[in-house]
């Protein structure tokens, strides 16, 4: 029996009643009852309230073993701009859907269903290799039409606007914009300009909500849980989008997040994020079951903020000295591109059984597949 229906029969309450209470129609109800059809955000939020929260995404949906596991829906929304609007079950939905894209040996899979109707763009107007690949081939093994614009040959150079580039967009009926921008809240603009789901791959120094989901997917795979782990994130906590990212979801996950930086590279208020801050490596890296290292972000820098590359290697930069205030099974994570011999040394980024580099770089694909459809599910919903 499913849980609504059980949770109804207690209440004493026929299915009928029931549907009235969300304004639906009783076979409505019946559909999703028998997982036939997904509620939308707004039927799925009104179940939550009518059962008093008895009733949750989590207990709604089925999932079964990661290996075969069933897509659960999210009903986070039609757009993925930020982490904080995703709850510890959304998270988990995203998650268990990319297990499904990977074989028990390591290897993509390709999506049993076809979306060779729909469209995903890749508006990019910072450079980034890793990120667009990723996406281009997340959305071509879902089976979807891509387009990469050209912002350089584009008529964003010769003068066009964002929001006239927005209603250029909408005239092409994409399913799916994807856009990086240097400065904050791009994405959120043209999310409220666009008819088509909106992910944010980057925005400024606000987040960059796949990457952590990524990150949270590797951490899962090799340590089995997030919950209860300690993590260090350290370097150029500042101008960090990641750094945002990775505190607001690794926390609501239940784990604990140290961020480690020089007092020039530490914003304030980064603690309100529930991180404790740290300016001594071998402090935040204690008993640490996973160390974080991030790029210096020298592109949004204006002034000095380190004495010299060599300087913030001796003091921040990891090592395998360095690395031994952590745990002995201590994992190491970069979000890339490395500087070596600047952020972490070139004999640990190269060392296969310390560092999950080439983790991150392959379960993007996977991740981003996931809230692909997530996303193409709440857009058919």
């Amino acid at each position: 029996m499913h849980p609504l229906d059980e949770w109804i029969a207690n209440q004493v309450l026929t299915r009928k009643e029931f549907a009235d209470k969300l304004d639906i129609s009783v076979a409505t109800l019946s559909r999703y009852l028998s997982r036939d059809r997904v509620p939308k955000p707004k039927i799925m939020r009104k179940i939550i309230e009518a059962t008093g929260g008895v009733i949750t995404p989590e207990n709604f949906y089925f999932i079964g073993n990661y290996k075969d596991v069933q897509f659960k829906k999210s009903f986070f929304g039609t757009d993925l701009l930020s982490i904080e609007v995703l709850n510890a079950n959304e998270i988990t939905s995203i998650l268990d859907r990319s297990e499904y894209f990977i074989k028990p040996y390591g290897t993509l899979l390709n999506s049993q269903k076809n979306y060779k109707n729909r469209t995903l763009i890749n508006l990019f107007f910072e450079d980034s290799t890793r990120t667009i690949t990723s996406f281009e081939l997340a959305a071509k093994r879902l089976g979807m039409n891509v387009i990469n614009m050209q912002i350089e040959t584009s008529s964003i150079r010769k003068g066009e606007s964002l929001i006239d580039t927005a209603m250029t967009l909408n005239a092409m009926h994409p399913d799916i914009l994807v856009i990086r921008h240097s400065l904050s809240g791009v994405p959120h603009l043209l999310a409220d300009k666009v008819r088509c789901a909106v992910i944010n791959a980057g925005d400024g120094q606000h987040e960059h909500p796949t990457q952590a989901l990524l990150d949270a997917l590797v951490i899962r795979r090799r340590k089995g849980k997030i919950k209860g782990l300690k993590v260090a994130i350290c370097g150029d906590i500042a101008h960090s989008r990641v750094a945002r990212s990775n505190i607001k979801l690794l926390t609501t996950m239940g784990a604990k997040v140290n961020v480690i930086a020089p007092k020039t590279l530490m914003p304030n208020g980064i603690e309100n994020l529930g991180a404790r801050i740290y300016n001594d490596m071998k402090k935040g890296l204690e008993n640490t079951d996973i160390v974080m290292i991030l790029r210096l972000q020298h592109e949004r820098m204006h002034g000095s903020y380190i004495p010299s590359p060599r300087e913030y290697f001796r003091f921040y930069g990891l090592d395998i000295i360095k690395l031994r205030y952590a745990k002995r099974d201590a994992l190491v994570m970069h979000p890339g591109p490395i500087n070596r011999g600047i952020e972490i040394d070139s004999q640990l980024a190269d060392d296969i059984d310390r560092t999950l580099i080439l983790e991150q770089v392959e379960l993007g694909v996977a991740i981003r597949m996931s809230v692909i459809e997530h996303l193409i599910s709440n857009i058919e919903n």
